[in-house]
């Protein structure tokens, strides 16, 4: 049905201008699918943002599209470690109450190209418009770090993958989620931008959940976790005593 109606929608936008009724929305978009499914052998997903617009996309008409897509917010820590007598032990830290789980941005151009900075910011376009609120230590260090740290697992992405354009008015975006990506509600915002504006937006939505093997020990792991921890010790004796036998057979 979303797809049907998708398609539908599409067909509108591709009518000339003077045919289209008034009602014709000036962007519309869709997802490939709205669940990202986790088991034990996920080594990550890509998930399509496809749309239309009413009008042509590039730098010659001054339209430009934006995917934004954020995960649930989750508190984080970063430790700075030091060196006392030899031994490196946790030195200062700072914690940040509420971040994104995941951030990815894709436009057609970059978006401080596409938008003041004011706009930009007031919508947090762009890895340095996050508002970080940090407890503990305040040394701009650890934003920095928080920032090299969640870019390197994945979880972060800053223009990853451009939107494409097909046909002047088709488009696409690629949203990879890594194998490290947590469960939950992720929202999809899709933007229009025209001269230097945003005049249109359309918010989508999208699950994460475990499923199977995975899904069965995450619950285990949350609802009993003194039979996890046992159970993971004995399967850590399983293994070091099966080893042994091996080795000692070779």
């Amino acid at each position: 049905m979303r797809a049907a109606a998708l398609l539908l929608a599409l067909l509108a936008l591709a009518i000339p201008a003077a045919a289209q009724p008034a009602s014709t929305p000036l962007l519309t978009a869709d997802l490939s699918t709205d669940r990202v499914e986790i088991s034990t052998g996920f080594t990550g997903a890509s998930v399509i943002v496809f749309g239309a617009t009413e009008r042509l996309i590039g730098a010659e008409s001054g339209e430009d599209v934006v995917v934004l897509a954020t995960g649930p917010a989750q508190p984080t820590v970063v430790r700075r470690k030091v060196n006392v007598l030899g031994f490196w032990v946790n030195g200062p830290a700072a914690t940040f109450p509420e971040v994104p789980g995941f951030y990815a941005i894709a436009a057609t151009r970059p978006v401080w190209q596409a938008l003041p900075e004011q706009v930009r910011r007031s919508a947090r376009l762009g890895l340095d418009a996050l508002p970080l609120r940090a407890e503990g230590s305040q040394a701009p260090a650890f934003r920095a770090a928080l920032l090299d740290l969640k870019q390197q697992d994945g979880r972060w992405q800053e223009y990853a993958a451009p939107v494409s354009v097909a046909g002047g008015r088709l488009f696409s975006a690629r949203i990879s989620f890594p194998d490290t990506v947590q469960t939950g509600d992720y929202r999809i915002e899709v933007l229009l931008v025209r001269e230097r504006r945003i005049v249109a937006r359309q918010e989508l939505f999208l699950r994460v959940d475990r499923v199977g093997t995975a899904a069965s020990i995450a619950h285990v792991a949350r609802a009993m976790p003194a039979v996890y921890g046992i159970g993971c010790i004995i399967l850590a004796a399983l293994a070091g005593w099966l080893g042994s036998v091996i080795f000692r057979r070779g």
